[in-house]
């Protein structure tokens, strides 16, 4: 850390390995709705108004832009998270969750801008987040499974788990995307910004 008073607030990393400990609990639904409501939001206050030059850049061939990431988030919101879900809560014997296309925004998003998007991910977030808050969802019923074409037998807990999961993985790709636009203008301090080199 710098000297006192000084305006360097960041710490070198440490070339020792770290333990890192995390809180891995089980999937609480209300808590995982919580960071579902405010994802929109989230990209609403980070993204709303900014020049395409912060939103068009990605990271190489078949990665996503910012722009690229909340396309990506509605067809999941209209393709993904809900509709396997109601397939595995309808306890029928096909419950084989059709192909899901990840590049499908390529497509959904022509035409229209950032901030086209970002209401329409708010408002058929509202609306999906509010479907498994009304189905109010016992233990049995998290614990029924569904068929992923990749990774076999799946639940229903860890399909909304993952939900949430998601979201934050593709803020955190957001975050890392942006930053590295300034990899090189912020000079030494790179080594202090490991979001600028993952």
């Amino acid at each position: 850390m710098g000297r006192p008073g000084s305006s360097d607030v960041f710490e070198r990393a440490s070339d020792e390995p770290v333990a890192v400990t995390t809180n891995a609990r089980s999937f609480d639904l209300s808590e995982g709705i919580a960071v579902l409501e405010r994802t929109p939001l989230a990209f609403h206050a980070l993204l709303a108004e900014l020049r395409e030059s912060w939103t068009s850049v990605n990271e190489g061939p078949d990665t996503f832009s910012t722009f690229d990431n909340v396309g990506h988030l509605i067809h999941g919101e209209r393709a993904d998270w809900i509709p396997r879900a109601r397939i595995i809560l309808a306890e029928g014997t096909h419950r084989c969750f059709p192909p899901y296309d990840r590049f499908a925004q390529v497509r959904d998003s022509e035409g229209k801008t950032l901030v086209e998007l970002l209401n329409e991910f708010s408002r058929l977030r509202a609306a999906n987040v509010m479907t498994p808050r009304n189905w109010k969802l016992s233990g049995r019923q998290l614990a029924l499974e569904g068929e992923h074409h990749d990774l076999g037998r799946v639940t229903l807990r860890q399909l909304l788990a993952t939900w949430v999961a998601h979201d934050l993985g593709h803020l955190a790709q957001t975050a890392r995307v942006m930053a590295r636009r300034y990899r090189d203008a912020v000079g030494p301090w790179r080594a202090y910004l490991p979001i600028l080199d993952r």
